[in-house]
């Protein structure tokens, strides 16, 4: 059951952070939708991007981010089975 949970937490933390790579290319930042989007992810982007410079003007924290969650979860799994 807490696995399961795991899972599914792991996932809707995924398809926001993709959410909101997604919705800045196609929605204006002051519509509802992503600026709610925005402000449940960029704490947690925001510390990778202070420690990375942004390469070209492309944004790579959304992608290290995804690779830490599923890191974390994979250990958290590990270590509840």
């Amino acid at each position: 059951m807490i696995l399961r949970l795991l899972y599914i937490f792991e996932r809707i933390i995924v398809l926001m952070i993709l959410a909101k790579v997604i919705l800045s290319y196609f929605m204006d930042p002051f519509h509802p939708i992503r600026r709610t989007v925005d402000q449940l992810v960029n704490p947690l982007l925001d510390p990778i991007r202070r420690l990375l410079p942004t390469m070209g003007g492309i944004d790579f924290s959304p992608i290290i981010l995804i690779i830490l969650i599923q890191l974390v979860f994979s250990l958290l799994r590990n270590i509840l089975i």
